[in-house]
């Protein structure tokens, strides 16, 4: 009886060990499996539409359309087509057509925002409930933002935003990539910045109704610079750096060259240039980050650890316009990188697309996957 007993319970024991053991490897492959992710788009789903509207400061909203050589109105639209809200492209619909919307180049101080139908260039307006047209224009550039405001018969400005279905705002915005008063020609026609809508930031738009400034004056501003980190779980923040073949190591940092911190530049400092900041199109299973120097010469950038162990810095997955950006640490965690204002503002690192093709430029021959930037969150 008591040998029985001893038997029972030893089989018992094997079976809770072998239990516990695969309990814990199934836990090891998923952790594994969550891991691996790719720079595949992820959390795809069906294009939601925001509408786009002026908003009067009574809260009543305008419907702002594109208008075709008929006088046909045709819907303007924010796609959200993937987990994020934060950055979305805007178009114009010609039925199930999508056509690109973008600000051109003009010497008038209120730059045109158009949509573009192959060569027919349409023009954009918000409508009153009496039929009347307003204007849709960039009223301010701030950097890398061209404030966007529908503007009455008054010259008074009204704010534009995309609305979700449910209830959720966001700012239309003009974005520019590079410093340059054009970004590139579509059709034979000057571009100078491409409408996205993005998160508001909070005491970002400083132009009242009457299009007014309450503020000093930008060119009395003074650039800001934000601090570049990897965040661990632990809650340390881990220097990024720049470095060049033979291990030299260079700053990374946001240049906030204006009062507007939605949208800011990275750049990393060599010998005295600031060289942009990019991820690169590559097969590898996460993106490279690098710098790229004016002859072209690669820095790439990574974060370094307490014990000055140098973790990859890299574009780990995509959901929509968005690039998402991590240090990869010891059996591939990852670890979030954010920008650090002087303040205690806090913008995320993020990779941004601006169009759907997969290279978006070359810089010094080096294929262009995405723009690092630091957004607001």
């Amino acid at each position: 009886m008591e040998k029985s007993r001893h038997y029972l319970s030893k089989t018992v024991f094997n079976y809770l060990f072998l239990l516990g053991f695969l309990f814990l490897f199934t836990a090891c492959k998923n952790d594994s499996l969550k891991a691996k992710t790719t720079t595949k788009e992820i959390a795809k789903v069906n294009d939601i539409l925001w509408n786009v509207n002026a908003v009067l400061p009574d809260g009543t909203t305008l419907d702002i359309k594109a208008i075709d050589k008929e006088g046909n109105l045709l819907n303007i639209k924010a796609i959200q087509n993937s987990d994020q809200s934060s950055f979305l492209n805007v178009k114009a619909f010609v039925g199930n057509k999508k056509l690109p919307v973008k600000m051109l180049v003009s010497k008038d101080k209120l730059k045109p925002i158009k949509a573009f139908n192959g060569g027919d260039v349409y023009d954009i307006k918000a409508i009153t409930p009496e039929g009347e047209k307003l204007d849709v224009k960039g009223v301010a550039r701030f950097e890398n933002i061209v404030l966007i405001k529908a503007i009455s018969k008054k010259g008074e400005f009204y704010g534009v935003k995309a609305i979700s279905p449910t209830g959720e705002q966001n700012d239309i915005k003009g974005i520019k990539i590079n410093s340059k008063d054009r970004e590139m020609s579509l059709n034979g026609v000057d571009i100078h910045a491409h409408i996205k809508a993005m998160h508001p930031a909070a005491n970002e738009d400083d132009f009242e109704i009457s299009g007014k400034s309450k503020k000093k004056k930008e060119s009395e501003f003074k650039r800001i610079i934000w601090n570049i980190k990897a965040v661990t779980p632990e809650g340390k923040n881990l220097n990024v750096k720049a470095f060049d073949a033979d291990g030299n190591k260079f700053d990374v940092k946001a240049i906030q060259d204006s009062k507007q911190h939605s949208f800011i530049n990275i750049k990393a400092f060599v010998d005295g240039y600031a060289l942009p900041v990019k991820i690169l199109d590559s097969k590898d299973e996460y993106s490279p980050i690098v710098a790229i120097g004016t002859d072209g010469k690669i820095y790439n950038i990574k974060a370094i650890t307490e014990t000055d162990a140098k973790l990859d810095v890299k574009g780990i997955s995509r959901s929509g316009n968005l690039i998402h950006v991590k240090a990869i640490g010891e059996n591939e965690n990852f670890y979030g990188v954010k920008a650090f204002a002087p303040d205690g503002k806090l913008n995320d690192v993020k990779g941004i697309k601006i169009f759907e093709r997969k290279v978006e430029l070359t810089v010094q021959g080096n294929p262009v996957y995405a723009h690092l930037k630091a957004i607001t969150q």
